[in-house]
């Protein structure tokens, strides 16, 4: 039977459940702070046990807190997942059928790419091919601000990357519909969309 939640724990997870996504550093000052808060025994090397009795919890409603490393600054990320199911239709609820017909062409023009990035031009481009329907530029800058502040794309310079936090949700989803090409780190065996070229 699964450890029940202490007050620390409920503390913790409702901070994940707000933020969705936070980074190593902040992770531990949390553990830290729910714990001293709460009176619950603290040991700094045990945020991993820590969360593993949130996840037991979480489980039968198909929900995990995941570790994850970003590409885009290398860091150790915690974040909320829906574990129920593993591709895009997660996040019909929130997106328009055509946006989400966007995000998935997005997906694609990344993956296919050398760096993991897709320039916003050939995003606005793909647009005018949605089979469902057409969204106009401003339409299409308007999903691609909203996908960036949801925080499932990057955007750097006008190059869209895919954040940490839809790679750590969507990563059997990715594997699963990309299976050829999507890279896999050697070390950590997650996916890797964004390889570093060496200059020779």
């Amino acid at each position: 039977m699964a450890r029940p939640l202490g007050e620390s724990h409920k503390r913790f997870l409702q901070t994940m459940m707000v933020n969705g996504i936070i980074d190593g550093a902040k992770a531990r000052a949390l553990h830290r702070h729910c714990c001293e808060t709460h009176g619950a025994h603290y040991a700094h090397d045990k945020l991993d046990e820590f969360i593993e009795v949130i996840n037991a919890q979480l489980q039968p409603m198909f929900m995990q807190i995941r570790k994850g490393m970003s590409e885009e600054d290398g860091l150790q990320y915690h974040a909320l997942v829906n574990m129920a199911e593993t591709d895009v239709t997660r996040m019909s609820t929130d997106y328009a059928d055509n946006e989400l017909e966007l995000f998935r062409k997005t997906m694609d023009l990344i993956v296919d790419s050398d760096n993991g990035t897709a320039s916003s031009t050939d995003i606005l481009n793909c647009a005018d091919s949605l089979q469902t329907k057409k969204l106009k530029k401003r339409e299409t800058e308007h999903v691609l601000n909203r996908l960036v502040q949801d925080k499932w794309l990057n955007e750097k310079n006008g190059d869209y990357s895919l954040s940490t936090r839809c790679i750590m949700e969507m990563e059997p989803y990715i594997r699963m519909l990309y299976q050829d090409q999507v890279k896999v780190c050697h070390i950590c065996h997650n996916v890797a969309l964004q390889i570093l070229q060496r200059k020779d």
